[in-house]
């Protein structure tokens, strides 16, 4: 499974931009960096990531910090993955 593309087309469909996302790396700032990445979008990423991987997000995890980057996002999202 490839995580980051994955987190790319979430974040792409959800911030409705139109696959300019899917150019995005991991060194791509998020927060403060997206318009569309207001609260609203942020819940809804989060339920999309949710719903994608087959995870909850723990609610400590439920800060600014891991929409830093698509890199912090990518790291967060796979240390929620179960091992294989």
């Amino acid at each position: 499974m490839d995580i980051l593309k994955a987190i790319l087309e979430i974040l792409d469909e959800e911030l409705n931009l139109q696959r300019k996302a899917l150019v995005f790396t991991k060194e791509t700032k998020l927060r403060d960096s997206l318009p569309e990445l207001d609260s609203m979008a942020i819940v809804n990423v989060i339920s999309a990531l949710e719903e994608r991987f087959g995870f909850e997000f723990p609610e400590e995890l439920l800060d600014g910090a891991i929409f830093e980057s698509v890199g912090t996002l990518e790291e967060c999202v796979s240390g929620l993955l179960p091992s294989r």
